[in-house]
């Protein structure tokens, strides 16, 4: 594998470890799902804004025949983030994480469709063995099955926005494509509460307690990390991003024990299900690189 490629894989998992800490922000933020998104959406367009403007001086024009797909991802990831944030506060953290695996399957059914790329089939295989591992992880907590449900839908959410920008990526700057799609998150929830009445003087008061975290969570968390994402998508297939999106929750999970302790311990099920996602993953990770070498050779 080239220096490049590894060195995107090393960069993508860190990135991927800092989406895990998102989980764990979300835990601490008392503030309701959609407010926090609000909040996070508006941080982050306003850091990247001014990034543009005073490092790298571009201009922000982008293609007009991609316009729709910004508006597009936009509206996607603020709803994911949106039912992603409802979820961990419904069910906890480690339930919520765990329903990302699912993410591997989707990806190999949906990106050679919107890619027009024939099927591969171990990618089905690895992605089947992500579901399996689910399935395991949601029999442990069969209780939870509403908050996981809404998982599953951030998930599925996540995949579209992920092929999106996957897309995106070939003809335009991480941070103009993060830029934008933040502002665009922003407007549809501001238009949301605008229409619903919510926009009143108890919105606008959060403590500083929550100030605080919310400035990591737009800054490092979705500034920095959702630029980083998009960038290696020019070096990393959106199968290969998936999966290893699919260490977000053991990321998240380690994060959340040493965080709250025993409240965020599962059973043997959990934990079997989590394994059986880890060995997909390097699984996935050891036939693509052979592949490699062997066009290589």
């Amino acid at each position: 594998m080239p220096q490049k490629g590894i060195s995107n894989l090393i960069h993508y998992h860190f990135i991927v470890f800092v989406f895990g800490f998102t989980s764990i922000l979300g835990a601490l933020i008392s503030i309701e799902a959609l407010d926090l998104v609000w909040y996070r959406m508006l941080i982050a367009s306003l850091f990247l804004g001014f990034f543009l403007l005073l490092f790298k001086k571009r201009r922000f024009k982008v293609p007009r025949s991609q316009h729709l797909s910004l508006l597009t991802a936009g509206f996607l990831i603020a709803v994911h983030w949106v039912v992603f944030f409802k979820a961990i506060k419904m069910v906890g953290i480690s339930p919520t994480l765990a329903m990302l695996s699912s993410g591997a399957l989707m990806t190999a059914i949906l990106e050679p469709i919107v890619y027009k790329r024939k099927f591969l089939l171990y990618e089905l295989i690895f992605g089947i063995m992500a579901l399996s591992g689910m399935i395991l992880i949601f029999n442990a907590t069969p209780e939870d099955w509403k908050g996981m449900f809404l998982a599953l839908i951030a998930t599925f959410l996540g995949v579209l926005f992920t092929l999106i920008n996957g897309k995106l990526i070939q003809q335009n700057s991480s941070t103009i494509i993060t830029f934008y799609q933040m502002l665009i998150g922003f407007v549809f929830i501001s238009m949301y509460l605008l229409f619903t009445g919510t926009f009143e003087p108890v919105f606008f008061s959060i403590s500083t307690h929550d100030f605080l975290w919310l400035l990591i969570l737009g800054t490092v968390c979705t500034a920095y990390a959702i630029t980083g994402a998009i960038a290696v998508m020019k070096e990393l297939n959106p199968f290969t991003i998936m999966l290893i999106i699919n260490m977000e929750p053991l990321y998240g999970i380690v994060l959340a024990l040493v965080i709250f302790g025993e409240s965020e311990l599962m059973n043997t099920e959990f934990y079997l299900g989590l394994t059986i996602i880890l060995t997909a993953i390097f699984s996935n990770s050891i036939v693509k690189f052979r592949n490699r070498l062997s066009q290589k050779n």
